[in-house]
């Protein structure tokens, strides 16, 4: 989850029926290849889906069980865009279309991947962030 300014980075889904939440806005993201630490598939996540490159220690990681299997983890991380970073972003080939969305318009948002909207609500809250 990344921020800037009371908005967050968002990417509608591609519209397929072979993935989880079709058409639904989605965070940046994905899984972990064999030996990587979470975050640098978050870092590498970024970089595949938005061609942003950040620094580590720009992320604060939080764990949570996985969505889809509770027994697993599954880690979300915070960090805060610049406006020069926003304004690099380069979209890659998955996802229909990104943008800066009003965090509380993605919470709201009747088509944001639902286990994501309940966690940027828990995330902002524990950083008292006024939400």
């Amino acid at each position: 989850m990344l921020t800037h300014a009371g908005c967050l980075l968002a990417c509608l889904r591609d519209d397929f029926d072979h993935i989880p939440f079709p058409a639904h806005w989605d965070l940046p993201g994905g899984g972990a290849e064999p030996g990587e630490t979470p975050v640098d598939c978050a870092l590498r996540e970024l970089q595949e889906e938005f061609g942003l490159r950040l620094s580590p220690d720009r992320l604060q990681g939080r764990v949570f069980a996985a969505w889809n299997d509770p027994g697993r983890q599954s880690w979300m991380f915070h960090g805060e865009l610049c406006p020069e970073e926003i304004a690099a972003i380069r979209f890659g080939d998955e996802g229909q279309e990104w943008r800066m969305m009003p965090v509380q318009q993605f919470i709201a948002h009747p088509r944001a991947v639902p286990h994501f909207r309940q966690r940027v609500r828990m995330i902002l809250a524990e950083a008292g962030a006024d939400i």
